[in-house]
């Protein structure tokens, strides 16, 4: 068991984040926050998904306001995205945001900031400092560069100017598009406070390319011990964001959200379709909302008899294939012999039984 960073615990709504609480999965919708039905349609399908935190983008005023009206139709906690305009961030606080995140890049003034932390502080709600590399502050001793020596110690310095204002309740995130930037500033930082830390690869790009940095950097961190929320930041639909986001938590053991598939690469010695079944079985499953709510359970699905057995005997449903069936395992036991055709309807009365 990793050994997770120290840190206090803040409550974003009624989230509790850091300590030992669990890794928060969070994603962001991508419509305009000034349309109120359709930005409610999209978070209440992250909800369902198995989205904890959503943020929103505001950039105007009546986004801002759009906040209140959002909030009364969802169940999760609502983040107000803010850049450029501190107005904007006691706009959205004044609408009901439940955190605000504030990038350091672009609102620096220092009477701007304390404006800001005053009405956080009056609303009880936490502020995300939230520093990309690609829009670091221009101030500063440091290098002008996008090194994480300078995304630390920029961070850093507005963590003191809070901490100055006697505020805390804080959650940081320091990303760069860079996984081995990311890493390296947040394992910087890691010893230099103990307030949560919000994980991600900002800019990641599309599904594939950004699924595989995400699981380096996050993964990478999350291994350290460090991190208490996450978000996998695609280009796409958010819907993957979330469904990337367990899948990360489930590979490392943090967190588990329902049936976990082992199923073999497949090789020359395997003689039934493989990937079609282990496709059908993860779309069955999804369709059932087992990979969100039922008990957590280890299925095999093996194409051969150089591990299948074995894997499939630990497993707690499992099936060892051959020659177009294979033998049906449950709780180490062969249960029956079943055809290939028939292998995850099988797989599935033996989940329901």
């Amino acid at each position: 068991m990793m050994k997770r960073r120290k840190t206090r615990v803040i409550k974003v709504g009624k989230v509790k984040i850091g300590g030992a609480n669990p890794v928060c999965i969070q994603s962001m919708a991508k419509t305009d926050t000034r349309d109120v039905g359709k930005t409610v349609s999209q978070i209440r399908k992250l909800e369902k998904c198995g989205c904890e935190i959503v943020r929103v983008a505001v950039k105007d005023t009546d986004a801002a306001r759009a906040i209140g009206a959002i909030k009364k139709r969802i169940k999760i906690p609502l983040v107000a995205d803010i850049h450029f305009s501190f107005r904007l961030a006691l706009e959205a606080i004044k609408s009901g945001a439940d955190k605000i995140r504030i990038n350091p890049g672009n609102i620096s003034k220092p009477e701007d900031l304390k404006t800001i932390i005053r009405a956080a502080k009056k609303r009880k709600i936490p502020i995300r400092i939230g520093l990309n590399s690609g829009s670091l502050p221009r101030s500063g001793s440091y290098p002008q560069s996008r090194s994480p020596l300078r995304v630390t110690y920029s961070v850093d310095n507005f963590i003191k100017f809070f901490e100055k204002q006697g505020f805390h309740d804080i959650i940081v995130s320091l990303k760069s598009s860079s996984v081995p930037e990311t890493v390296e500033a947040y394992r910087k930082l890691a010893g230099r406070c103990d307030y949560p830390f919000h994980l991600g690869v900002t800019a990641a790009g599309p599904y594939n390319t950004g699924t595989v940095k995400s699981s380096i950097g996050i993964g990478a961190l999350l291994l350290d011990g460090i991190g208490d929320t996450i978000r996998v930041s695609l280009t796409g639909d958010p819907f993957e964001e979330v469904i990337a986001a367990k899948r990360i938590l489930e590979a490392l053991g943090l967190r588990r959200f329902g049936p976990d598939i082992i199923s073999c690469p497949t090789c020359g010695r395997c003689r039934v379709d493989l990937v079609k079944i282990v496709n059908e079985l993860e779309k069955r499953l999804y369709a059932m909302r087992y990979a969100l709510y039922a008990k957590p359970l280890t299925i095999a699905i093996m194409g051969c008899e150089v591990n299948g057995p074995g894997e499939a005997r630990e497993a707690d449903i499992g099936i060892a294939f051959g020659k177009g069936s294979g033998l049906l395992f449950k709780k180490g036991k062969v249960v029956k012999k079943v055809k290939a055709r028939d292998a995850v309807k099988e797989l599935l009365a033996s989940l329901r039984s």
